[in-house]
């Protein structure tokens, strides 16, 4: 009797280490997974990429000395700030609009070209 209450405890116990390791893999997974992604694009790249996509569409037809390209991009990051948080005039019309998270990108760009030109 008691060699079996001591299998079924060990089985047991055995059963509820693998859940908890199966378990700490699965959240290791995922924050694994969503580190890769952010450190796959990096600030610049995924404000170019909104740029890309919600304001070179107009600004090459309308205007042209204002089209962002990654080399240009950082220079004018005060002008996007200005234009888009402050006076709300960017993006223009109903057509497009930038989502949330499109804004709090904007923004994290913007801060962080701010910080590295004043060397912060």
């Amino acid at each position: 009797m008691t060699a079996l209450v001591k299998i079924i405890l060990g089985l047991t116990l055995s059963f509820l280490v693998a859940q908890s390791s199966k378990r700490e893999q699965r959240q290791n997974f995922v924050y694994t997974k969503s580190t890769y992604r952010a450190a796959g694009d990096s600030i610049e790249l995924r404000a170019y990429k909104i740029l890309t996509n919600k304001c070179n569409v107009c600004h090459v037809e309308r205007n042209r000395r204002r089209v962002f390209t990654k080399e240009n991009m950082n220079p004018w990051a005060a002008d996007v700030y200005e234009q888009t948080f402050i006076k709300k005039r960017m993006p223009k019309g109903k057509k497009i609009k930038l989502t949330n998270q499109e804004y709090q990108e904007l923004l994290t760009w913007i801060t962080s070209t701010k910080n590295h030109n004043n060397g912060i």
